[in-house]
């Protein structure tokens, strides 16, 4: 079989080159790992059978997905968390359990039929998570489609979206309780991710590798300055 993985994070990258070796007499697996390189021209090249997305943040273009079956992984119990920022939507939310659903690619909003889903738990950092989800999708989900008995199924139930958060919305407010201020900063404790921070006049200050003991926050803080003074 001819697959074409599409990502850009480090933990799927590595996961899709051991699946590439660990495969290798069964599929011929090509790798993209920038966003740029999803182009038609590519992908007519390759003739896939599957294009998969795990972690893909992008639009996905209408001629590819319309030719090509397209399957992205969306971190939430679909329908449930249609939308950006899956993982900090969750966590906002207090949930500590969650569904990868793997779906079919149609144009709209993670509104895609569905393959399958896969339970993930939400402890830890971001990056943690992220991980656990990439093993789970690379070990136990891809083999599946790819045995090619699944029919996806159409979503059931009531549609939740989730909007996208931004960079604004990672600073810890003072209203916040301890169990809040852990959640934020783990959340968003990943590469490529705003960290939670506090303003402090001119100065943000950074906070990442938290832990919660006995009633307190012990994390690992960077104080940036953002008015460009910088002494020697």
């Amino acid at each position: 079989m001819n697959i074409v993985i599409a990502t850009t994070k480090s933990w799927n990258i590595k996961n899709s080159l051991a699946f590439k070796e660990l495969y290798l007499n069964i599929h011929e697996t090509h790798l993209i790992t920038d966003k740029n390189e999803l182009s038609m021209d590519f992908i007519s090249r390759c003739q896939p059978d599957f294009i998969l997305f795990p972690h893909w943040s992008w639009k996905i273009p209408k001629e590819i997905y319309e030719q090509y079956t397209c399957i992205v992984f969306h971190m939430t119990d679909l329908p449930f968390g249609r939308g950006g920022s899956p993982l900090q939507n969750l966590i906002a939310r207090n949930i500590e359990s969650t569904m990868i659903s793997a779906i079919r690619v149609d144009g709209g909003m993670d509104t895609g039929d569905i393959y399958l889903k896969e339970s993930l738990n939400l402890n830890g950092t971001a990056e943690e998570i992220f991980i656990r989800a990439s093993n789970i999708i690379f070990s136990k989900m891809i083999p599946k489609i790819l045995e090619g008995n699944i029919i996806p199924i159409k979503q059931d139930g009531e549609p939740i979206v989730f909007k996208r958060r931004s960079p604004q919305e990672s600073e810890l407010r003072q209203d916040f309780s301890l169990n809040k201020i852990y959640d934020y900063i783990r959340m968003l404790d990943c590469e490529g991710y705003p960290r939670a921070f506090i303003q402090f006049g001119q100065h943000k200050i950074l906070f990442s590798r938290a832990s919660f003991k006995n009633g307190k926050i012990i994390a690992d803080v960077e104080i940036i300055d953002e008015g460009g003074n910088h002494e020697e």
